[in-house]
């Protein structure tokens, strides 16, 4: 059995003791902003930034010491254990709910959170008995026709005796002594985030405050690790030893305020023991996938009929991965619960392991993140031809990688000892350094500054030869794509036959490129200036969609990012190279038209730039043939491919006009 199965059977058998670094590290972990502040003198753009910045934006990321991640998953287990989830009428709820919670046992941390008109207060005990003998010590309402379900989700009733001749002191303790903490489950508005990167001195410190106030706070792992507990206490009669373990951004050290939360369900290992001659009555298991479709169905289920606070649960049998999505209402998470996932629990181990190899790792990841979103590249939750998350994290990655920042996937393996060994069910190899005590450390270090990593990722895939190259952390370089005919090729890490951007077209690959000169030039032009007005959006606040962008890209950037509709995208990008694309500017109808090399398809631009490399960069100047658009007919419009040749095209709607008027006559 490998240590992470072991560790976390330990755990929940109650036999698994925190070690003492863990737990520290849990009492200061995920803080968000508390506590750290940035001193700012003169505004500076420079990519160059102080050594003192650099100073505090290290302090800042390496507030949470490194943990392996097995004893980080263990650890916030055992916290869900220990916890109750109660909803109370208003903050000030606060002191009576401790003071009459005192008598179950050791309180040790309140943590209160607010979402609309419903408030909120997550106990954490100190021992697990607690929480049986609130379970225990709970009731139902006798005038609503309820399910008898006992869950660690309860509210807290209004105290209809009224008590007297008792002093305050004996029976109510003061807010001010309790111990408690009040963090958001949401990220601020647009507003008071272009607010906040405004007011910051450099760029890099634009990143770190993007960072410190998006990133998945306390409160919120402890929600989600509670969520998962739900889901075990329900299924525990059967499966003594079940695990609803979390991957992906909830725990990966990535996920931002909000984020969605990735369960997977592990069973009970099947119990060998020779010197037993007792064994269990058991059903025969004949199909692994339709075994596993019917599970999921049955606990799809069994979470719509039973447990409180779950809704809206849709059932996706029919994927690669059987999933099973429902909302959590209490907790304000969007879940999507699969089974016998390991190897997604173990790419989650191996980011969040990249994420503290370096401390401008994850900075840089959430700033990428958070540009593509504003940019329209992701669609988040929607699924479709763009781009996601893992993808861009993947990206990030390898661009660090090639700066000498993050070792390979293959130096990883090559250092791992046998401690570290790690196969699925499925033969997958997942074996890598787990120790980072034992990672060497490179002869040259890189000591780039946040900016200048943001200027150089956006320069190195604003020219990237997708085409005919595929992304391998692995090797941490390029190599050859294993499918030509793919837009976009990453291969994925611990499955390497698979390719990681395969929803992706060549529109989106290309916008992907464009968006990233876009903002190389922008930061171009910003770079000369020496100061700012307050009130002006700098920096990556200049980023944004509402920025406004010169003449030039108004009409190729306008069409790029119209409105989502049904999570679809209004006007496809192929559309621009096409003859029956319109565009008004300053009154005048113009139409743009690719030059005769590319036979007016998408496809053939991108087969032409692979066979000829010097084509590497993509731009509207680029895309587009010149158009002349003086002395034009006005139901047509003349286009100069190579201002040698010409030709005159009837514009779409004066044709269609035609047409009709000849139908009457």
């Amino acid at each position: 059995m490998s240590s992470f199965f072991r560790t976390l059977l330990l755990s929940r058998t109650s036999k698994f003791l925190i070690t003492q670094s863990a737990s520290d590290w849990l009492l200061q972990s995920n803080r968000g902003c508390g506590g750290i502040s940035f001193k700012f003198s003169k505004r500076n753009f420079s990519a160059g930034v102080s050594r003192h910045n650099e100073a505090s934006n290290l302090s800042a990321c390496m507030d949470n010491p490194y943990v392996c991640f097995d004893d980080m998953i263990a650890a916030r287990r055992a916290e869900a254990s220990r916890s109750i989830l109660v909803q109370v009428q208003s903050e000030t709820s606060l002191p009576d709910l401790y003071n009459y919670c005192c008598k179950f046992g050791n309180i040790k941390m309140l943590h209160y959170y607010s979402c609309g008109q419903n408030n909120f207060i997550l106990i954490e005990f100190s021992e697990t008995e607690s929480v049986k003998a609130v379970l225990e010590f709970g009731t139902h309402l006798e005038t609503e026709p309820v399910i008898p379900v006992r869950s660690p989700l309860l509210w807290f009733r209004t105290n209809k005796k009224k008590i007297k001749n008792l002093s305050r002191a004996d029976n109510v303790i003061s807010a001010g002594s309790i111990p408690y903490s009040s963090q958001n489950l949401q990220m601020p508005d647009n507003e008071e985030l272009l607010r906040l990167l405004r007011d910051c001195e450099t760029v890099s410190d634009q990143m770190m405050t993007l960072y410190l106030h998006s990133k998945l706070n306390d409160i919120g792992s402890r929600l989600r690790f509670l969520t998962a507990r739900q889901i075990e206490l329900m299924l525990c009669g059967v499966f003594p030893h079940i695990q609803a373990i979390p991957f992906g951004s909830s725990v990966n050290s990535y996920g931002k305020l909000g984020c969605d939360l990735d369960l997977s369900l592990l069973l009970d290992d099947i119990t060998v023991n020779n010197n037993s001659r007792l064994v269990f009555q058991a059903k025969t298991r004949l199909n692994k996938r339709t075994s596993v479709q019917r599970q999921m169905e049955v606990v799809a289920d069994l979470i719509q009929l039973l447990l409180p606070g779950c809704s809206h649960v849709r059932k996706i049998l029919q994927a690669r991965v059987p999933i099973v999505k429902f909302n959590q209402d209490l907790t304000f998470i969007e879940c999507d619960l699969s089974t016998d996932n390991t190897a997604a629990i173990y790419m989650s181990e191996l980011l969040y392991l990249l994420g503290y190899i370096d401390w401008r790792v994850r900075p840089l990841v959430f700033t990428v993140r958070w540009w593509a979103k504003e940019v329209m590249l992701t669609n988040s939750p929607h699924p479709g031809h763009w781009i996601t998350n893992f993808s861009l994290t993947l990206l990030v990655i390898f661009f660090l990688q090639r700066e000498n920042i993050l070792p390979s996937l293959d130096f990883l393996m090559k250092t791992a000892g046998p401690e570290d060994d790690r196969v699925t069910e499925d033969g997958i190899n997942c074996t890598f350094l787990r120790d980072l005590s034992k990672l060497p450390q490179p002869e040259q270090k890189n000591s780039k500054s946040l900016a200048e990593l943001l200027l150089r990722f956006f320069e190195f895939y604003s020219t990237f030869d997708f085409a005919t190259k595929a992304v391998s952390i692995n090797l941490g370089t390029t190599i050859n794509k294993p499918e030509p005919v793919a837009p976009m090729f990453i291969i994925n890490p611990l499955e390497r036959l698979l390719n990681v951007t395969k929803n992706m077209n060549f529109e989106e690959t290309a916008r992907l490129r464009i968006e990233a000169k876009n903002a190389l030039s922008e930061f171009s032009v910003n770079a000369v200036h020496e100061t700012f007005n307050d009130k002006k959006n700098w920096g990556l606040a200049d980023l944004t969609r509402n920025q406004k962008k010169p003449p030039s890209e108004q009409y190729f950037s306008g069409l790029l990012k119209t409105p989502l509709k049904n999570g679809k995208r209004l006007v496809r990008v192929e559309e621009l190279f096409n003859n029956t694309v319109e565009n008004e500017v300053n009154g005048h109808i113009t139409l743009k038209s690719p030059s005769s090399e590319t036979s007016g398809t998408f496809n053939s631009e991108i087969t032409s730039e692979s066979e000829d490399s010097s084509n590497s960069k993509i731009s509207d100047t680029e895309s587009a043939s010149s158009i002349d658009t003086e002395n034009q007919d006005p139901n047509s419009v003349v286009i100069s491919d190579n201002a040698s040749q010409s030709k005159k095209i009837l514009l779409p709607r004066r044709a269609t006009q035609l047409k009709k008027k000849k139908k009457l006559n």
